[in-house]
């Protein structure tokens, strides 16, 4: 399933480098630069989700930290960004739900700025795409291993176990019913 997943990215990552490189401006459009345009903010935010409280960026997306990324410093970029977009910020990034010192930035090689927590490098999964999915928890790609983030800033490895089912408790009335 992981190697299903993992090509499906691979071929996603091509497309999406295929789109970049395109040189087509037929129905570009561009708008004048502004210089009273509010500084983009990242949210960072705490949700649940079949792994318990993770970490959801700004629209709902779900959050993952790369096993191959050494302290603050993320490996991922070219090919690897483009699948796993890195949770970037202009600013101080918003935040509710979370510890507010497990929050911070760090400078790419790529002269953007991303968001940490725990100090981990944060990413979305371009397979994700809606709030709630976390299609990419457990793929092994790109060097590492992706893992959604707990709010205590630890990578979640496996899914809670599920409840035993329940069974009705016996009935102590006797049933009656008068016959």
């Amino acid at each position: 399933m992981n190697r299903a997943i993992a090509i499906a990215a691979g071929a996603a990552a091509v497309a999406a480098l295929a789109v970049g490189c395109s040189s087509s401006t037929k129905n570009a459009a561009s708008s004048p630069p502004s210089s009273t345009a509010p500084a983009a903010v990242t949210g960072l935010h705490a949700q649940s989700s079949k792994y318990g409280q993770i970490l959801v960026d700004g629209s709902g997306r779900t959050l993952y930290l790369l096993t191959a990324d050494s302290g603050t410093k993320s490996t991922c970029y070219g090919a690897c960004a483009s699948v796993w977009p890195p949770d970037t910020t202009t600013g101080t990034p918003a935040h509710s739900g979370v510890t507010a010192s497990m929050v911070a930035t760090t400078a790419r090689t790529d002269h953007t700025t991303e968001v940490t927590y725990h100090g981990h490098p944060l990413y979305t999964f371009s397979q994700d795409s809606k709030t709630g999915d976390v299609n990419g928890e457990g793929i092994a790609t790109f060097g590492g291993t992706w893992y959604v983030v707990g709010v205590d800033g630890n990578a979640i490895t496996s899914a809670p176990a599920a409840p035993a089912p329940s069974t009705p408790a016996p009935s102590t009335s006797g049933g009656g019913y008068g016959y």
